[in-house]
């Protein structure tokens, strides 16, 4: 079981990750950012399209956000303006650390029941494990990015969780 100050450090660090990939990916040209390498997302920038709307579609079903449109195949072209982009994402993890502080132990507690539109089926997973994926789909995709940033000759830099998260009291 997760805690409430482990979801803490958890959106921390996605923040700061993403604001260090996101300024990196901001010094290369608009066509790096689009080309396809052949990820799983095609391009850096479908890549970082797809994290934001997969915690979008989580956090609609964790803490009731609007419900980002269309499917897995149709994320990557979610929002195709750069600074859209840059904005939504920035905006996004305010909203996430906000969630995360106030979370209770109660809140990771219990099912999540939703309709999975990957599965095709309703699904129902403890409420902690839901969150705990959310987290560590990020963190997947964003260690994608940080290969096509570098294949680019971006330097995103370090990614260990201990030197990335500011020290605090979680």
């Amino acid at each position: 079981m997760i805690t409430p100050a482990w979801c803490r450090a958890m959106a921390a660090y996605n923040s700061e990750m993403n604001r260090r990939l996101y300024a990196s990916a901001a010094t290369l040209e608009e066509a790096a950012r689009r080309l396809d390498l052949g990820a799983f997302f095609a391009s850096l920038h479908g890549t970082l399209c797809h994290i934001l709307w997969a915690d979008r579609v989580w956090m609609h079903r964790l803490a009731g956000w609007e419900r980002p449109p269309g499917r897995i195949p149709d994320s990557p072209r979610m929002i195709e303006e750069w600074e859209a982009l840059c904005a939504a994402r920035a905006a996004d993890d305010a909203r996430i650390e906000a969630w995360a502080e106030a979370l209770a132990p109660a809140d990771l507690a219990g099912d999540l029941t939703w309709f999975s539109g990957a599965a095709r089926r309703a699904m129902t997973k403890p409420r902690w494990l839901c969150v705990a994926h959310m987290f560590n789909h990020q963190t997947h995709h964003r260690g994608q990015a940080h290969a096509l940033l570098t294949r680019l000759g971006a330097r995103p830099g370090d990614t260990d969780l201990p030197w990335v998260i500011p020290d605090r009291p979680w």
